[in-house]
């Protein structure tokens, strides 16, 4: 067959570390096409309530400009590794990727991560240094970190031959010179057409390869992914194919372009487009990695096998006290069909029955994924309750395994020693040092995932805030031995009732309390951390005895400190596996499995 091409159109994928610019770039290239006139909101393109909250990218994203006579699709990725099962498969749509790295931090281990992948599928890179307008920027030091970075992960030379540019997502400039500040992108626009080859025929015939999911209560399955080869239109009858797997006919009933922040319905798509699929049949569903073929011509597509979880959990129904006060979505069928909905888009999550019909055991890419996803129920309704995070362990060639995380900390010289002592207490490897003239040192470690279960906290404390540290998935290794983990106990509550200043006044020379004065507690709720390392069970409910001795105005004088504030992701790094975190949609309780105090003992 004579390979055709399609000159006229471009797939590229932005990829970078967390937070380093590439949804503002995404919107300033929508901006300067003028494929959308709104000015009113940054970031148009984190759409989720929770990515503008938290200012990261969780779903990757398509979306499309024209430029000139050519039309770019742009596929804007997750940079942090716990969304990794986002970023590979959307990886496989396009033919180059654009790396942005931050001219001020450098190269961070999700930069490595996201390249290390896109070097895998061969794609073409061009690079960005952005935020070259950061006071404390090195663009000298971060080129020649970048060029490292490609020396060592590079699958072939000509991968090694790539362009550089410069600018600021923000300010909407893009450069070949840092020293020449331009007023547009007009130069990246430019590049992108240079550098990344227009999309190739792979066969004849069609091969639609799906590599992500959406739902609509009106169209059903909504399949995005890449035609690869071929052609297909509205009415057409089409067959799913995966492995060695094929279904029964079915009809495409609508087809989308993405233009802006807009699907445009279209009649026809060929080999080269990025589109949106409806018309599938919900006993023969399309799943990631299913390839759309023309009838009595099954090819199905090569697809990424996505990474395996390397932490796990069980969620169950709420049984507290305070059980469905506070939620409308309380059963375990309300609970079971909501993860079945997760798992039709969520690809890097696993759901398993237990012993238990209340109980579902969740396994997912780590911490935040997770966390990500019980943020999400809540916020819809849910009431649920989960257990301490627990890494997966795999026996490889006979020696078991453990995850391990690739860690970089970057302190202030005079908090090196307290990081490296309790970062070596988690069995963490150093595997480099870099001493900065700002009075920074940058060392990298190889920590066991257990490792840093809790280590947020505790790095901010020893750091005093100041400390960054970032950290990707970095494989298995042999188990590494015991880690103590949390050295402080739990203060448990042993009455039910509203929290008293009177009582509350005593208990914080014990520890650190959770709670305020006026809350709802109940017996076997963790009302606080203890300063020492068993648990203790106290009163915060006690009322002051009166006496017709009392002075008045005696009680003005309890003064009680502010409570800690934990967040649903601190809870998770802070709990045992005895005790269990209670999600609702206004709280978010710690509390003892075994409510009971005298059957706790």
């Amino acid at each position: 067959m004579t390979q055709r091409t399609r000159p006229n159109i471009r797939n590229i994928a932005i990829i970078a570390h967390v937070d380093h610019g590439k949804t503002t770039l995404v919107d300033k290239l929508l901006r300067q096409s003028g494929t959308i006139q709104d000015t009113s909101s940054d970031r148009v393109m984190d759409s989720n309530a929770l990515e503008k909250e938290r200012g990261i990218t969780i779903l990757a994203k398509n979306t499309g400009v024209k430029y000139q006579d050519y039309f770019i699709n742009i596929v804007d990725t997750p940079g942090h590794s716990d969304f990794g099962g986002e970023v590979e498969r959307t990886l496989q749509m396009v033919e180059g990727f654009l790396l942005l790295v931050d001219a001020a931090e450098g190269v961070l281990p999700g930069t490595r991560f996201v390249l290390y992948k896109a070097l895998e599928l061969n794609l073409r890179p061009i690079v960005l240094i952005n935020k070259i307008d950061r006071k404390d920027a090195d663009i000298a030091r971060t080129e020649s970190l970048i060029n490292d970075l490609f020396l060592d992960l590079a699958r072939n030379d000509s991968q090694l031959d790539f362009p550089i540019l410069y600018g600021s997502s923000r300010q909407g400039f893009v450069t070949d010179d840092p020293e020449k500040i331009t007023t547009d992108m007009k130069l990246l626009f430019d590049t992108i057409i240079k550098t990344i080859p227009a999309p190739k025929e792979e066969v004849n015939g069609l091969q639609m390869l799906v590599t992500s999911m959406d739902h609509s209560d009106f169209l059903g399955q909504i399949a995005i992914g890449r035609v690869f080869s071929g052609k297909m239109s509205v009415g057409e009858q089409v067959i799913l194919c995966k492995d060695d797997t094929v279904s029964k006919p079915t009809k495409i009933t609508k087809m989308y372009n993405f233009l802006g922040l807009q699907r445009t319905e279209t009649q026809t798509a060929e080999f080269g487009d990025i589109i949106a699929v409806t018309g599938f049949n919900e006993n023969e569903p399309a799943t990631i990695g299913t390839t759309l073929c023309n009838v009595g011509n099954p090819q199905p597509h090569s697809y990424v096998k996505i990474d395996e979880p390397t932490l796990s959990l069980y969620l169950s129904v709420n049984d507290s006290p305070f059980s469905g006060k506070e939620g409308k979505l309380l059963t375990s069928r309300q609970i079971k069909d909501r993860l079945e909905r997760e798992l039709k888009t969520n690809v890097a999550l696993r759901v398993e029955p237990t012993d238990s019909a209340e109980t579902f055991k969740i396994s997912g890419r780590g911490q935040l994924h997770l966390g990500i996803l019980m943020e999400n129920m809540r916020r819809e309704g849910f009431e649920v309750q989960i257990s301490a995070p627990e890494v997966i362990y795999r026996t490889i060639d006979g020696v078991k395994c453990e995850p391990i995380e690739y860690l970089v900390v970057d302190v202030m010289q005079e908090h090196q020693g307290i990081v490296m002592e309790s970062l070596g207490k988690k069995k963490a490897e150093m595997k480099n040092l870099e001493l900065y003239d700002n009075g920074r040192v940058r060392i990298e470690f190889e920590v066991p995932s257990r490792g840093l279960l809790g280590f947020r906290g505790q790095f901010l404390t020893d750091t005093r805030g100041s400390g960054i540290a970032t950290f990707s998935f970095a494989g298995y290794q042999p188990y590494k031995g015991d880690i103590s983990m949390r050295t402080k106990g739990a203060l448990v509550s042993m009455e039910n009732g509203p929290a008293t200043d009177y009582a509350l006044n005593m208990i914080q020379e014990r520890g650190v309390l959770f709670i305020r004065s006026g809350d709802p507690i109940y017996e076997g709720m963790i009302i606080g951390e203890n300063s020492r390392s068993d648990d203790m069970d106290v009163n915060p409910c006690r009322l002051k005895k009166l006496t017709n001795m009392r002075a008045s105005g005696s009680d003005d004088t309890v003064k009680i400190e502010p409570p800690r504030k934990m967040e649903l992701e601190t809870c998770m790094e802070w709990i045992m596996p005895d005790e269990l975190i209670e999600i609702t949609p206004l709280s978010v309780r710690l509390r003892k499995k075994i409510l009971r105090s005298t059957l706790r003992k």
